[in-house]
């Protein structure tokens, strides 16, 4: 069995550059390779859906922050996660005004009503995972339904043209939301950055151009 608490490559990288886990290099990759959040904009609105630690809603922070002053005013980033976000190295993003966060159960229908408030986005992301069991079935089942109340933020908060990134644990119908998201995308992909462990079933599903 893998060592998770053995520093690898990918976490010592995480603290050397400021961010409190290793997933942020997922999202990095696939940003850099799909162009979730297109600069080419004059502002990203996105909504980071199971935010905790924190390290995807750092990183697009600190992607706002490199735009220009007028596209960094207004850009925006909404978050959410049932856990509080690491306060450790986020050096002040966390309290600007373009990012907000609220802690709870983003199935909550009051913190889907506020989260929408916010939007629409340009993009939603999300690594969220369900508290694993040790029961393959059990938590590929948990990580779909995550899945799936993911996609329908997509469907009613994301706007015309925007990008979706969620994360799955693979087994009996984890194809189910790639099927629904050809539905609402002009483009769709499963994809396993290299940060992701060898041994992990996980992988993410990307939605390109909403229609």
């Amino acid at each position: 069995m893998a060592d998770y608490k053995k520093p690898d490559y990918w976490r010592q990288k995480a603290r050397k550059e400021g961010y409190p886990a290793r997933s942020v290099y997922k999202l990095k990759e696939i940003d850099e390779k799909f162009g979730l959040f297109n600069v080419q904009r004059s502002a990203i609105r996105v909504l980071d859906l199971g935010a905790a630690p924190g390290s995807w809603s750092l990183y697009v922070l600190r992607k706002i922050a490199s735009f220009g002053k007028t596209a960094m005013e207004k850009s925006f980033l909404a978050a959410a996660d049932l856990s509080p976000l690491s306060r450790e190295s986020d050096k002040g993003l966390f309290d600007n005004d373009n990012f907000f966060f609220i802690q709870g159960d983003i199935t909550a229908h009051r913190i889907r009503e506020l989260l929408f408030s916010k939007g629409p986005y340009s993009a939603i992301i999300s690594d969220a995972a369900p508290n694993t069991t040790g029961s393959h079935t059990v938590d590929a089942a948990r990580s779909l339904e995550l899945a799936e109340t993911v996609i329908s933020y997509a469907k009613d908060a994301l706007a015309p043209g925007g990008n979706l990134t969620l994360k799955i644990f693979q087994g009996d119908g984890s194809d189910m939301p790639l099927k629904q998201m050809k539905i609402l995308f002009k483009t769709t992909k499963s994809f396993k950055p290299q940060a992701c462990r060898g041994e992990s079933v996980e992988t993410y599903f990307i939605g390109l151009g909403k229609l």
